[in-house]
C-alpha cells in the first residue's frame, strides 16, 4: 500500500482540481511558516563551511598518500608525530535543488498529527531555501524553478507552485548535474527498488544526496485495532482488516526494515538520510538536514 489509514483520512485521487487548488491557498501560509521557523533556529548560525577552494583556514587534517605535498602544514605537523594538511574553505556558490514529494500519499494527516505530510514537506523545503539563500547558495527546484542565487528564493519557489503544480513521484533529474547537492523530501512509500535505482542514478552522475523521509506518527505505530478500511491513495485499493491490531507486530517490523534498508543504501552512496515525523518540531528536521549540507554526520538512531 502506499499509505494507511481509514477511509476519511486521505483525499480520494479524482480530486486532484480540489487539492492543487488547495495546495495553492495553503503555500502563503507555509512560507510565513517556514520563515518563521528559520528565524527560531538561526540565532548565531553562519553559512554552510565546507573544504574546497579559497583563501580562510578551514581545519587542519591528517595527510593521506597520494595528497599534494604542498598543502602540508610542516608547522603544525611538528607538534607531534604526524602530518597535517592545511584545508581552506570552500567559498564558490554551491546549487542546492530542493524537492517535495507531491505524491496523494503525502496528504495523510491522522490525529495524532498538526499537519499532513505534504505541508511539512513544503514547510522544510522553504525553510531550507530560506537558509541558504542567505549563505549565497544557488537554489532550484526541478520542474518548478531553475537555479537562482537571490535572498527571496524560498518567496520565488512558492509563487512558482503556485502554478507550476509538478506530478506526483519522483522529479525529472537530467539538470541535475556534477557535484550540486539534490534534497529530496517525502515519504518514499514507492517500492524501494525504485527508489534506490533512482539514487543510484544520480550518486553515479556525482550528485550528492539528502532523503528527508516523512513520515505520520500513525505510519510508524499503526495504533488501529478493531475492524478497520484502509485505501491506498494512489490507485484507490482498499484493504479491509477485520481485527487491524493483529497486524501491527508484521507491520512495525517491516516499516522499520524498510527504513533501515533506505537509510543503509544512502550511507553506501555517501547521500544522508533524515528520518521526521510530522508530530514532532519542523525545526529538528531543518536543523539536522542543515548539519548534513554542512558535512556533519548522522546521529546513530533517532526518530526524527
Amino acid at each position: 500500500m502506499a499509505s494507511i489509514g481509514s477511509i476519511t483520512d486521505v483525499t480520494p485521487g479524482p480530486e486532484a482540481l480540489g487539492r492543487a487548488r488547495r495546495h495553492a491557498g495553503l503555500l502563503p501560509d507555509l512560507l510565513v511558516e517556514s520563515q518563521r521557523i528559520v528565524a527560531s533556529v538561526t540565532a548565531g548560525w553562519h553559512g554552510r563551511r565546507r573544504r574546497g577552494q579559497g583563501e580562510n583556514f578551514w581545519q587542519f587534517r591528517p595527510f593521506v598518500d597520494g595528497e599534494p605535498v604542498s598543502r602540508i602544514d610542516w608547522r603544525r605537523s611538528a607538534r607531534d608525530d604526524h602530518v597535517y594538511l592545511r584545508d581552506r574553505e570552500w567559498e564558490a556558490a554551491q546549487t542546492v535543488w530542493l524537492w517535495a514529494d507531491p505524491s496523494p500519499s503525502m496528504l495523510y494527516k491522522s490525529a495524532g498529527a498538526g499537519v499532513s505530510k505534504e505541508s511539512r514537506a513544503l514547510v522544510l523545503a522553504l525553510a531550507l531555501a530560506e537558509l541558504l539563500a542567505r549563505s549565497g547558495e544557488r537554489i532550484g527546484y526541478p520542474g518548478v524553478l531553475d537555479p537562482v542565487s537571490a535572498r527571496n528564493a524560498a518567496e520565488r519557489i512558492a509563487a512558482a507552485l503556485v502554478t507550476a503544480r509538478p506530478a506526483g513521484g519522483f522529479p525529472a533529474t537530467e539538470r541535475l548535474k556534477r557535484h550540486c547537492e539534490f534534497v529530496a523530501i517525502g515519504d518514499f512509500l514507492d517500492p524501494v527498488e525504485e527508489t534506490t535505482a533512482r539514487i543510484d542514478r544520480l550518486a553515479r552522475s556525482g550528485v550528492r544526496g539528502h532523503l528527508v523521509q516523512v513520515f505520520d506518527p500513525a505510519e510508524e505505530d499503526f495504533p488501529f485495532t478493531g475492524r478497520t478500511e484502509f485505501r491506498d491513495p494512489e490507485s484507490g485499493a482498499r484493504l479491509t482488516a477485520g481485527r487491524a491490531e493483529t497486524l501491527a507486530q508484521d507491520y512495525r517490523r517491516l516499516f522499520h526494515a524498510r527504513r533501515e534498508h533506505l537509510a543503509e543504501h544512502c550511507r553506501r552512496l555517501g547521500w544522508s538520510f533524515t528520518p521526521h515525523r510530522t508530530d514532532r518540531l519542523a525545526s529538528e528536521a531543518l536543523v539536522a538536514l542543515h548539519g548534513r549540507l554542512s558535512g556533519a554526520p548522522a546521529a546513530a538512531g533517532g526518530r526524527g
